[in-house]
């Protein structure tokens, strides 16, 4: 990141809550340089979305009573920009004190102002406290945490992932470990997720894979910047006929980040998971 962007940046500052609406808040970070280092050309190597969830989204309606829910923002992975997180959750704070007759109205304010932020349209879902698509569920497919481990380097390298014999026998099959953690590219801090991989190809050496999620943990990356990553390193050692990775990071400032990336177009990721 150019020192000209992180001076700009909200993340890392003290900053106080706005007490009006404040649409100026929400801060962009391009995707290309990353892309470009990761050497992914302007047509997409593979199709997705940036699911976000909004723990604490809250305006006043028409009578002035407080309204609070969740809300689900799908941010296309087409879109020049990433949304940085403090500044988006500075932005929907800054909404608490402002009144919206209907929900509809306060959807109409919040997708036009990230779209234009993002460069894209991004769809908002304003999901009820009680809606029982936020119950967490369990990741399928089989999880590697225990699996025969390699320390990891400090840098997460595509040569760390191998495939598990010679034979050439193609797998279908979903992995998945909690361990990811990475580290804030600015801050510093640690972001704690668990990553899901299903792929058809080739069958990879678990262990091998699991090394190599864990040597995120002294890397600093943007979390939709890490799933790039991922997908792009898994794709080199597999080749395979059709590959995915999502990953699901614990909340910070009350939002919750799950990018997800594939190669099959008309694939969905899934919702939040149960440590979320």
């Amino acid at each position: 990141m150019s020192d000209s962007v992180e001076k700009e940046l909200l993340l890392g500052k003290i900053t106080p809550s706005a007490s009006h609406y404040a649409p100026e808040l929400l801060y962009p970070i391009p995707r290309e340089q990353a892309r470009s280092t990761l050497g992914i050309p302007s047509e997409l190597p593979f199709y997705g979305v940036d699911v976000w969830h909004a723990y604490e989204l809250s305006w006043l309606d028409g009578q002035g009573r407080p309204v609070a829910c969740v809300g689900r923002f799908s941010i296309p992975i087409e879109s020049p920009n990433l949304v940085e997180s403090k500044s988006f959750k500075l932005y929907l704070n800054s909404l608490n004190s402002e009144h919206f007759d209907t929900s509809a109205h306060l959807i109409d304010r919040v997708q036009g102002d990230v779209s234009a932020v993002a460069g894209a349209a991004v769809t908002l879902d304003i999901l009820s406290l009680d809606d029982p698509s936020l119950a967490g569920v369990a990741l399928p497919g089989d999880c590697i945490d225990s699996c025969a481990y390699v320390a990891a380097e400090r840098e997460p390298k595509a040569d760390m992932l191998r495939i598990s014999d010679s034979s050439g026998d193609v797998v279908e099959e979903s992995l998945y470990s909690h361990l990811l953690r990475s580290l804030c590219p600015v801050t510093g801090q640690p972001d704690w997720a668990s990553v899901l991989v299903a792929y058809r190809g080739e069958r990879l050496d678990h262990g091998s894979l699991l090394s190599y999620l864990v040597a995120y943990r002294e890397h600093q990356e943007f979390h939709e910047q890490c799933v790039e990553r991922m997908f792009c390193d898994l794709h080199e050692c597999l080749s395979p006929e059709f590959l995915q990775v999502q990953a699901f990071y614990t909340r910070r400032g009350g939002m919750d980040i799950n990018p997800f990336r594939s190669t099959n177009k008309q694939a969905t990721p899934l919702g939040r998971m149960n440590r979320q």
